[in-house]
């Protein structure tokens, strides 16, 4: 699906008012770039092509279909290659998309469930999965884990006036504060605050639980003497609190997996400077995340294609995601791959897919 619903409907319709051999011209010259990342000539079409077609007959639909915008020549040879307008209306109109054989569909399973029980454990798996086998870089977004079940809590003395807040999950996240606390603070002070605070949050989140310690602290129906009643309040709060300058980005975790694989095609100079500007893309987060959610709010996969986003618009790439559901139905993240516009979709889309459907099985 397009960026821009306006311009996908067009597209469709003038897929639909090609005729039938501009269409396989079309389809077999885009075939053939994605497979080699070559312009296609007449020649090699003239061999693709299941009818015989004179190679003069073929340049003479190329040059239709350059002036309708879906080609162009890069240089100076005789060969073309699609543009990105090409390049959707090939995605949304005419791609056979495969399937996945049942091996694959298994060999995905067992990738992504045999991590264990921890939830980015599954999600760096299932990226790291899809990088490997689509020679592109594998992300996924997902909420952050604020509401994990806590295993144990530990206060720990870093330096005069500071002391570290420990918090380890069921899960096995390990999550550190920094806490401002009185200088010379006694030991035991903190043994007695860690040892609190275990008793009434492990096996439970922190949101269940904070509300009735707040609520013991402030009727004072505890036996805590004063100064460690204020450091378990000073770490409920910190814990309360979202990590780092800007809130929204920590509501969101970005894993990135393979992004050396966006190398392996490099050709040219040009094609290097390309990947160089995709990595500095993939390092602007916050902008990686939005995109992101433009794949979240749709349903099934999502192709974000070139200049189609702002973020992409200079690097020319392309990203391939789909929503991931939890035990509820309800979208809480999204897996995909991003990698140069030359991406094999027919395989990749299906792959995609049904990696986003186990993950969101493994969270039911």
């Amino acid at each position: 699906m397009s960026a821009n619903p306006r311009d996908t409907a067009a597209l469709r319709r003038l897929a639909g008012e090609l005729g039938e051999r501009p269409r396989e011209v079309f389809r077999h010259l885009v075939d053939a770039f994605l497979t080699s990342g070559e312009p296609v000539g007449s020649r090699t079409l003239s061999q693709r092509l299941p009818v015989s077609l004179s190679p003069a007959s073929i340049r003479n639909v190329m040059a239709d279909l350059e002036s309708l915008g879906l080609l162009y020549a890069p240089h100076t040879s005789a060969g073309r290659v699609p543009t990105e307008r090409g390049l959707r209306l090939f995605v949304d109109g005419l791609l056979e998309i495969g399937d996945l054989s049942p091996d694959e569909r298994i060999a995905i399973e067992a990738r992504v469930a045999g991590t264990g029980r921890g939830l980015e454990d599954v999600l760096t798996q299932a990226t790291t999965m899809l990088s490997g086998l689509s020679r592109c870089a594998g992300l996924v977004m997902a909420a952050r884990q604020d509401g994990g079940t806590l295993k144990h809590i530990e206060f720990v003395a870093a330096a005069p006036g500071k002391t570290l807040v420990v918090i380890v999950t069921e899960e096995g996240q390990v999550e550190n504060r920094l806490i401002d606390t009185p200088v010379g603070l006694p030991a035991s002070a903190l043994s007695e605050a860690s040892n609190y605070l275990n008793a009434r949050l492990r096996g439970r989140t922190l949101d269940a639980a904070r509300r009735e310690i707040v609520e013991e602290l402030e009727t004072a129906r505890v036996e805590l003497d004063g100064l460690t009643a204020k450091i378990v309040a000073e770490g409920l709060a910190t814990l309360a609190e979202p990590q780092g300058a800007n809130p929204s980005a920590e509501e969101k975790v970005l894993i990135v997996r393979g992004a050396s694989h966006l190398l392996d095609s490099v050709e040219a100079q040009t094609d290097l400077e390309r990947v160089r500007t995709l990595f500095d893309d993939i390092e602007r987060k916050n902008d990686l995340i939005r995109l992101l959610e433009l794949a979240k709010d749709g349903e099934g996969v999502r192709i974000f294609i070139g200049s189609e986003n702002r973020l992409f618009s200079l690097s020319g790439s392309s990203t391939v995601a789909a929503p991931y559901t939890d035990a509820k139905g309800k979208v809480v993240g999204v897996i995909g791959v991003i990698g140069p516009t030359r991406l094999n979709y027919a395989r990749i889309i299906p792959m995609v897919d049904y990696t986003a459907k186990v993950v969101g099985r493994l969270l039911a």
